[in-house]
């Protein structure tokens, strides 16, 4: 770390913008601009402009990026109006402002595009690939990236070059070459990892990488470049080990959540020094939100939830997209914990924001009993998607749900149809994608359960592996219930204990309070088991044969009683799970592991 050389605030600001010191800077050049008869340079207002961002105050941001574009422009300075001119655009697109940023990228064009070749046009590709591949142009966009690589290049910068590494990756990703667009995006992330970058690009690489695994489905991939950027975002270390530090990081939070979800112990390894100082910390808006969605999956919920809460009081300073995906994950955690009034609200919330809240909602309706809003709600999710490529893990996901609702409401040839779609989505991938593997096998494998066939333990033991090796609990606690189902029908009874027993834990230390107390009452017995919903042993068998398609005159004949005696016995049951229909009745069984 360099020493100040000078008390002239300007310089001094300067130098703490070379160190990165940006809270520093921040306050030395607002102080310095408050000033009547003090002035800054175009350049000053550019390093105010950075500051500003980088400590959280992107209005003041704006405001001096657009002064330091007027004073570039009163000097002729036409590359140091393009960049900033880009940069304007760059903002107002965050802050949901598109015409905004339409109209700053056209000055940003007409600053640039006729200049001889320069280091501020590689922001120019950077934007033409992104717009060729969002109208599904891969090769102009490949093209873009390209000239972004040689423009980076000619000017030595590594800053420019990792941009561009990272620029070709998203292209090729959204042509369907994951392979190679995933390799490149290692490469990119390389000089991340080996701090050869500044700290504004490196912020940037680490958000724009964890978008681009996980709309990739990349679990694996988003959990180490999530891991990595909390500890780069972290407060310093005071000098204790980081056992004993107060401020406990993001990155040990998860690091015990993703060896817990592997239900096994496993030695951890010291964090890296931290070097992003406090209250400096750019991963906000939808790299958080993008977060929260890795914390969920790890099981890591407590964290998540308060993640998604430190991500909508963003909202002022991002766009609304990220705070309604932080509600949206919010409300998946409340859901499986059981607070279903709770999960309710967040997802309307979500919805306020413009987020479609599927297949959450769908299943928020099936834990309550609706199931023919359940079944709406994710079909008509699935018929927005109009492009199955984009977002691949979110229609998995739709799909997974599908699968389940149909179930739950004994259309077999509906889930089997939905595990089969999915089943095709993961052989679609190029290369291997376990998150969408395990996601399938878990489908066929419940399909296959329902439908009495003996195949259904092989993709159900490839699911558990798979969510396992994944380090996501949730999802294979859920796979192990599916599991002691089959191992019952195959007549082991020991194996099915041992799966509900483990399941049963996992669901206790998650906190998900429905699922532990189903199978506890699994684990239990159904004699000894307390019946949900004040239902009776008798209302309970009725309700079973409901669920298994059973008409009033079949369920008459199976337990020797009269239709009238059936219809009064399902008014009862009605009236207590607060249901209307055979069809919740049914789900509302399923749901609460009656059937």
């Amino acid at each position: 770390m360099s020493v100040p050389t000078t008390t002239d605030p300007v310089g001094r600001a300067r130098d703490a913008a070379a160190r990165e010191s940006w809270a520093e800077a921040y306050q030395l050049l607002h102080a310095h601009d408050r000033h009547p008869t003090r002035g800054l340079t175009a350049d000053d207002l550019s390093v105010l402009a950075d500051a500003a961002w980088w400590s959280g105050h992107v209005d003041e941001s704006v405001t001096a990026r657009l002064r330091a574009h007027a004073a570039y422009l009163a000097a002729d300075d036409h590359r140091g109006a393009g960049l900033a001119s880009w940069w304007l655009h760059y903002e107002y697109a965050g802050l949901g402002r598109p015409a905004a940023a339409a109209g700053w990228l056209h000055r940003a064009r007409h600053h640039l595009e006729d200049l001889p070749d320069c280091p501020e046009q590689c922001f120019l590709e950077m934007t033409a690939a992104e717009e060729a591949s969002a109208r599904g142009d891969h090769g102009t966009a490949l093209a873009a990236t390209r000239r972004m690589t040689a423009l980076a290049l000619a000017c030595g910068s590594p800053d420019l070059l990792a941009l561009s590494r990272q620029a070709e990756s998203r292209a090729l990703l959204a042509a369907g070459r994951r392979t190679e667009g995933l390799t490149l995006l290692d490469d990119a992330m390389c000089a991340v990892s080996a701090g050869e970058l500044s700290g504004m690009v490196t912020g940037w690489l680490y958000c724009l990488a964890l978008t681009q695994c996980m709309e990739a489905a990349d679990f694996a991939r988003a959990v180490e470049w999530t891991n990595a950027a909390m500890e780069w975002c972290a407060p310093p270390w005071t000098g204790r080990p980081p056992d004993e530090d107060p401020t406990a990081t993001a990155t040990a939070a998860m690091t015990t959540a993703s060896a817990s979800a592997s239900e096994e112990s496993a030695a951890g390894t010291a964090p890296l020094p931290m070097t992003v100082p406090s209250g400096e910390n750019p991963f906000r808006g939808v790299c958080r939100a993008h977060r929260v969605e890795v914390l969920d999956l790890l099981g890591a919920w407590a964290l998540a939830e308060a993640e998604a809460r430190q991500a909508c009081r963003e909202v002022p300073v991002d766009c609304l997209e990220s705070a309604a995906a932080a509600y949206y994950a919010a409300g998946d955690v409340q859901r499986r914990q059981g607070r279903l009034e709770a999960a309710a609200v967040s997802y309307g919330h979500a919805h306020e924001l413009g987020r479609i809240p599927q297949p959450g909602l769908a299943l928020l309706r099936l834990a309550q009993g609706r199931a023919d809003a359940a079944v709406a709600g994710v079909d008509l999710a699935l018929a927005c998607r109009s492009d199955p490529d984009h977002d691949v893990l979110g229609r998995a996901r739709l799909l997974a749900a599908r699968t389940e609702v149909a179930l739950a409401v004994r259309d077999l040839p509906g889930a089997a149809r939905a595990a089969a779609d999915l089943d095709a989505l993961a052989g679609a991938a190029d290369g291997d994608v376990p998150l969408l593997r395990a996601l399938a096998d878990t489908a066929l494998g419940s399909v296959a359960l329902a439908e009495k066939r003996p195949g259904a333990l092989l993709p159900l033991r490839r699911a558990l592996a798979g969510w396992l090796e994944l380090r996501v609990p949730y999802e294979a606690a859920q796979v192990r219930m599916l599991l002691a189902a089959a191992c019952r029908d195959a007549g082991d009874e020991e194996a099915a204990r041992l799966e509900l027993g483990t399941a049963r834990a996992v669901f206790e230390r998650l906190g998900a309070v429905p699922d532990a107390r189903r199978a506890a009452a699994l684990v239990g017995g159904g004699s000894r088991r307390r019946l949900p919903g004040g239902l009776t042993a008798r209302g309970a068998e009725v309700l079973r044969l409901v669920a298994s398609g059973g008409t009033n005159k079949d369920i008459a004949r199976a337990l020797v009683i009269s239709e009238h005696t059936v219809a009064r016995h399902l008014n009862n049951i009605f009236a207590k799970l607060g249901v209307g229909s055979r069809a919740s009745a049914t789900a509302y069984a399923y749901a609460h592991g009656l059937v």
